[in-house]
């Protein structure tokens, strides 16, 4: 299984404080190109916003897609690769509600500095962010340093809180009977110091929510989850198929020494590329290949887009794990990677800890899709473009039935009869949804008659995936610098 991958509470408003006060050149505002009809064509481009009709269902284009790219090559697995998602029943059109306007020469000449304080970039990041949802979010994807991380050991008594209430939970006797035949790789004291990484995971509530209860069920989803994405699958073993997880720490047919694996978006002149730039081989046969980035860990972590963020969410860098992808195979991050996918939210998904906890609350029109509280929904955020939405239960999908209710067994969690288990029928997460939370900054192109060349000076938030992170500090800064050059930043 591959990984890749907030809602705006106000309008951007002028950066009156920020820029100087100059006249506006000549420049007029950039305005967005309208589709000639509702229905998708071949030979039409659309804007960022552009919603249009095909094959009876409706699509929004998430950034510029060119002629000829047609919302029938969304790739479920990795649907964040086209530039349309699906929408529910909308007015199409191209009325650049929300749309990124085009502008065929957007910088004509060189526009004056502008001069910003980064104080106020950092007042502007905050006031962006500052809605529950986002807050939420920010505070459950907390880490600890790696110094702390690294000192974890079992039974040690400095151990975080969260790490005592999973030794509780799990001892290194009940690891061995959970996970018999997995991978040497996998260690109880790495599962240990996963959990240590992320210290939201199986924490106190102070709001009246049963910690251990959650941690519980956190425990019995995540076997389960184990069992279907790293399992040996064996039915004639005589350990039951759901204590045959983490058999698998590589992805097989793989190995370290092959190289270009999963590498399709390592091009230097992509922002792909260059957000996540690929690492090579220093020497040998494949000296100056890109390694690769095939699926490693208890989550199989696949392609560069996902090292890089998951290396940046570990080490403060994304080259760490871009230069060292076997380190998320040899080391305690093969566990750490699940985790770090339990804690990310893949808007418009929810995060699987948000869903566990009970923090996500589906709103109307989640229930109208069948997304509603219960184990079935974690596969569809795990994998529901493959295993959900179909009239039946696929066959993966019921293995990890099975495999929860057994795990749920173990760990003494209760699975009322009205749990949805399963996702046949279940429609995938949309923005429509409670869970839909845009993470990620882009420019801001209101047209600001006040300012430099009319320009905003800022970023906003959008749903689509970009270089900058609004889950990452300081990317708001990076954004604002990327997108308007004449900007010098001023302590």
């Amino acid at each position: 299984m591959h990984t890749p991958a907030l809602l705006s509470t106000a309008l951007l408003v002028a950066l009156a404080s920020a820029a100087p006060a100059h006249a506006a050149p000549s420049e007029q505002p950039r305005t967005a190109t309208a589709a000639a009809s509702d229905t998708w064509s071949p030979t039409q481009t659309y804007t960022a916003g552009c919603v249009v009709i095909f094959q009876g269902r409706y699509f929004k284009a998430k950034w510029w897609a060119d002629a000829g790219q047609s919302p029938a090559q969304i790739d479920p697995a990795q649907p964040w690769l086209s530039p349309w998602e699906e929408i529910a029943k909308t007015t199409p059109g191209c009325d650049g509600g929300g749309g990124t306007p085009v502008d065929p020469d957007p910088h004509p000449d060189p526009l004056e500095p502008v001069q910003i304080p980064l104080s106020t970039l950092r007042a502007d990041e905050a006031r962006l962010t500052d809605f529950p949802l986002m807050q939420q979010t920010l505070a459950s994807i907390r880490t600890l340093p790696n110094a702390e991380v690294e000192a974890v050991q079992p039974l040690r008594q400095a151990n975080p809180e969260n790490v005592r209430r999973v030794e509780a939970l799990i001892s290194n006797e009940q690891f061995e009977f959970l996970f018999p035949l997995r991978a040497p790789e996998y260690t109880y004291r790495g599962f240990l110091q996963a959990f240590a990484k992320f210290p939201a995971i199986c924490a106190t509530y102070a709001d009246g929510r049963d910690s251990n209860a959650v941690c519980r069920k956190t425990l019995a989803t995540m076997v389960a989850h184990f069992a279907q994405e790293t399992g040996g699958h064996d039915a004639h073993s005589a350990i039951p198929e759901w204590r045959q997880a983490l058999v698998h720490v590589r992805e097989m047919g793989w190995s370290e020494d092959r190289a270009g694996g999963y590498a399709g978006e390592c091009n230097p002149s992509t922002w792909q590329g260059q957000t996540w730039p690929c690492g090579t081989f220093a020497d040998g046969p494949n000296a100056g290949r890109y390694k690769s980035y095939f699926g490693r860990g208890a989550k199989q972590l696949s392609y560069n887009y996902n090292y890089g963020p998951f290396s940046d969410a570990m080490f403060g860098t994304v080259r760490t794990l871009l230069d060292r992808p076997d380190l998320v195979a040899d080391t305690w991050l093969n566990l750490a990677s699940a985790a770090f996918f339990y804690m990310y939210p893949q808007p418009p998904k929810p995060s699987m800890m948000h869903v566990i906890d009970g923090s996500w609350q589906p709103n109307a029109h989640d229930v109208g899709n069948g997304l509603v509280p219960g184990f079935g929904v974690t596969t569809q955020i795990i994998n529901g473009g493959v295993e959900c939405g179909g009239s039946s239960e696929h066959l993966q999908s019921q293995n990890r039935i099975t495999y929860y209710k057994a795990a749920a067994q173990y760990f003494n969690v209760p699975v009322p009869g009205n749990e949805v288990l399963g996702c046949k029928g279940m429609k995938q997460f949309d923005e429509g949804g409670a869970g839909a939370l845009p993470i990620y900054w882009e420019e801001n192109y209101d047209w600001v008659p006040g300012n430099v060349g009319g320009r905003s000076y800022q970023c906003k938030l959008v749903t689509y995936q970009t270089p900058y992170s609004a889950l990452k500090p300081a990317d708001y800064v990076n954004c604002v610098i990327d997108k308007f050059p004449n900007v010098e930043v001023v302590e």
